[in-house]
């Protein structure tokens, strides 16, 4: 599998970006939260007046760039990491047993399910964002409401795929505990199908948390998040664009890289979708 171009250029840049994240008090050349305004908004080091110490340059506060970057990728990340595993444990649980139980229970939940997929999720992250305020936790917690309801719907139908199968009835026979044959039986077959569906909701995260800090009901500066940055530098885009480009390319290159790994990690683990029109 990892062989295949559409799975191993996207997956290193992915995990190359994991990487800074997980390493990024290691690689950060300055503290991000320190600044001098004698060498505020210097200019990357490939320009006229740049700085070899500040590759990608300064801003308004005088702080490195580069280091600011390195560590908005590692709360970008955390956001991704946290709001993931929350939201896809929730709306996988629920899913799995609206699936199996049937009946008024999943009537109720795809009811619920229903209402969450119709809303703009940037519009109610927003409205969350301004009712909760900004802080790390709560942008978790917002995100993760906006998501459950994807991982619900998806792990549902996984399990009305399978919840005839012989192997099914063969544990209902054995007189395993309807929770035990979800755990043990359940679980495991619809596991690929959430991974991957995980991997292209990385980006919406990334997305949603970069919209939320640019508008300010985000991560609360100083703390280094790429959506923040994009917002401090929009004073500046005329006279000192880098500010905005680069963590602009940041969001663009890691979105573009893990919606490509997903895209190809469900052509792989499907291939009836590689199969139709146009797949590979």
């Amino acid at each position: 599998m990892f062989r295949n171009p559409a799975i191993a250029i996207p997956g290193a840049v992915s995990l190359f970006m994991v990487c800074i994240a997980l390493f990024a008090p290691v690689l950060a050349p300055f503290d991000p939260l320190a600044g001098s305004l004698e060498a505020r908004l210097l200019p990357p080091a490939w320009e006229a007046n740049g700085d070899m110490a500040h590759l990608l340059g300064t801003d308004r506060m005088g702080r490195d760039v580069l280091s600011r970057l390195i560590h908005g990728a590692q709360i970008s990340l955390s956001v991704v990491a946290l709001a993931l595993l929350i939201a896809g444990s929730i709306g996988s649980a629920l899913g799995i047993v609206a699936g199996y139980v049937g009946g008024l229970t999943e009537a109720l939940l795809m009811r619920l399910v229903d209402l969450a997929l119709s809303l703009p999720i940037i519009l109610i992250a927003l409205l969350f964002g301004v009712v909760f305020g900004p802080d790390f936790g709560n942008i978790v917690i917002i995100i993760s409401l906006v998501l459950w309801s994807q991982f619900a719907r998806m792990a549902r139908s996984e399990t009305l795929k399978i919840k005839n199968s012989e192997f099914i009835d063969l544990a209902r026979t054995a007189g395993l505990h309807p929770i035990a044959i979800m755990v043990r039986h359940i679980v495991p077959n619809v596991a690929g199908p959430l991974i991957v569906l995980a991997t292209l909701q990385v980006g919406t995260v990334i997305i949603i948390e970069a919209s939320l800090s640019f508008l300010g009901v985000g991560v609360p500066p100083p703390t280094p998040a790429w959506g923040s940055m994009i917002a401090e530098g929009r004073s500046y885009i005329v006279s000192e664009p880098w500010l905005c480009i680069i963590p602009g390319l940041a969001i663009l290159i890691t979105v573009l890289a893990v919606n490509m790994l997903g895209d190809a990690l469900a052509e792989t683990l499907n291939p009836e979708l590689a199969r139709r029109p146009g797949g590979h």
